[in-house]
């Protein structure tokens, strides 16, 4: 993955996007977060792969934009959530801080005492 990344890096230098305005680049990583949501949303298997990828390279270059490296990046979001404790509700991670509120907030009413009372938070 490295030399992918150093790839992507000296491609963004050879187009002057390493440079380029860091919110017009955060755009693009919306938008690609956006074909995420389509090609998910149609099933689309072979989309979803491109649009994963193309979201990472939007990333590689607006860390770089930032003076910032992308393993350094993960490796800060990872040392964040490594310990981190809560639970799956519904396909989502709650943090344990969050977690009152969100079960509140996602729980369908007769599921909420259940939910609040079972003790396997990881």
């Amino acid at each position: 993955m490295d030399e992918l990344v150093l790839k992507v890096e000296q491609w963004a230098v050879d187009k002057g996007l390493d440079t380029a305005d860091s919110f017009k680049q955060f755009a693009k990583v919306a938008e690609e977060f956006g074909e995420i949501a389509a090609a998910l949303a149609r099933n689309d298997e072979a989309e979803l792969k491109d649009a994963i990828g193309d979201t990472v390279v939007t990333l590689v270059i607006l860390a770089k934009q930032q003076g910032m490296d992308l393993e350094d990046c993960l490796q800060t979001a990872y040392d964040v959530i490594k310990g981190r404790t809560g639970k799956t509700v519904d396909g989502l991670f709650i943090k344990s801080s969050d977690l009152a509120e969100a079960i509140v907030a996602f729980a369908h009413p007769t599921e909420l005492n259940s939910m609040l009372l079972q003790d396997d938070v990881k």
